[in-house]
């Protein structure tokens, strides 16, 4: 299905924007609603919880940010003491062992690069170090084809006993494209052990839903990708996960081109065809991972492989602002 593009113009009170700079949510009258934004994995998060104890509401909401700061630890690519920095300073010269935590989200990692015949590649970063979207900084064509040769997902080996070793000098990784969504997973899964029912966790483009809105669902508004202050699309959703992916999130502008930080690891290069792609099912490292992957592959080839997942589905919004479903939505 396509549509254009219509800026959906529902109540505040009962949307949110998935965007890095805008987290609005409104509070419902009762006390049990307990809510917080706090900046974690270089981005704003936002948490809302239903629970009839506000001392265990404050405390889950701090187990939750001390679970995002221990991944961001581990897999931060800018802590040097983190495994992921280990690794792109060793694993060229030797065998790494890492945690299991590591190695399994990399061996998940692996899967959709399969999956995807390398769309998605954590080796993208062998060429994405070279860009400061801050900064307006882009490496030149001769760093770009040198660094370019890098990008293999197949050059991070996963050896026995959780041990990591790359295949050559210069490969460097990044879990941007599916660590945050993990975090995600991970912490809704520590509110529900402790019981929570009903709950919404989200960092950056990636939320996930515990429960409903406690008898409705949560009305989950797609951010529009080139007008700040409107939604593409809104989806009603319950236990269920959504990742957004789009040029829009870390870019510059220059003599009229938009570089981006979603790279196609064919060419070292913004992904172009597309302004986001959005993907809803059941966990969130998996929608995280494929809103990047789609992103890559654009909207042919993205499309046919959505509907090959059984459980996922996506919305693309290309070039163009025409909005395609995937066959298991309807137009919102």
């Amino acid at each position: 299905m396509t549509f254009l593009i219509q800026p959906c113009r529902q109540p505040a009170l009962i949307c949110f924007v998935i965007a890095v700079f805008l987290l609005q949510f409104t509070a419902t009258a009762n006390a049990q609603w307990q809510q917080k934004s706090f900046q974690t994995l270089g981005t704003q998060a936002y948490i809302e919880l239903w629970t009839e104890d506000s001392k265990q509401a404050e405390q889950l909401i701090n187990d939750v940010q001390a679970e995002f700061e221990r991944i961001n630890q581990l897999m931060s690519p800018y802590i040097a003491s983190s495994e992921l920095s280990l690794l792109n300073r060793e694993a060229a010269k030797k065998p790494v062992q890492v945690s299991a935590e590591m190695y399994q989200l990399l061996q998940r990692a692996r899967q959709i690069s399969q999956q995807s015949n390398g769309a998605f590649d954590i080796t993208f970063a062998s060429v994405g170090f070279y860009y400061d979207y801050r900064n307006h900084k882009k490496p030149d064509e001769t760093v770009r084809q040198t660094a370019r040769q890098y990008v293999n997902y197949q050059s991070v080996e996963l050896l026995k006993n959780n041990t990591v070793r790359f295949a050559q000098p210069g490969v460097k990784i990044d879990l941007g494209g599916i660590a945050k969504g993990y975090a995600v997973e991970r912490s809704i899964a520590l509110l529900a052990q402790h019981g929570i029912s009903n709950a919404l966790l989200t960092a950056g483009g990636d939320t996930r839903l515990l429960g409903d809105k406690r008898g409705k669902p949560w009305l989950v508004a797609i951010k529009h990708p080139r007008q700040d202050d409107k939604y593409a699309a809104q989806l009603p959703l319950e236990n269920s996960a959504i990742s957004t992916s789009g040029d829009y999130e870390r870019y510059f502008i220059e003599d009229g081109v938009r570089y981006h930080h979603i790279l196609d690891p064919k060419t070292g290069q913004s992904a172009t065809g597309l302004l986001s792609v959005t993907v809803t099912g059941a966990d969130t490292t998996q929608t995280d991972a494929l809103s990047t992957t789609l992103f890559v592959l654009g909207l042919k080839q993205g499309m046919a492989l959505i509907e090959q997942i059984d459980g996922y589905d996506a919305i693309f919004i290309t070039a163009e602002r025409q909005m395609h479903f995937s066959s298991g939505l309807s137009q919102p």
